[in-house]
């Protein structure tokens, strides 16, 4: 297998392509969320995509728990 036969993990990440409707970049631009918000949207959303889902699910809520910390 060559270079050109891996998949692309920078501009089309497979578990990037599994969702249906709009990707999560899309969410967090129209709703202008911030970076921890929009992370977790991203892990919660992909979270039974990528193969461990519980880990998502707890990356997510770290940056939950970071944003209450650091801004409110």
């Amino acid at each position: 297998m060559n270079y050109t036969d891996q998949p692309d993990m920078v501009n089309k990440p497979p578990h990037y392509h599994t969702l249906t409707g709009p990707q999560p970049i899309d969410i967090i631009e129209q709703f202008n969320l911030s970076f921890h918000t929009g992370n977790a949207i991203k892990y919660i959303l992909r979270a039974s995509k990528k193969g461990n889902e519980r880990e998502d699910l707890e990356k997510a809520i770290w940056y939950l728990k970071r944003h209450i910390n650091n801004k409110l």
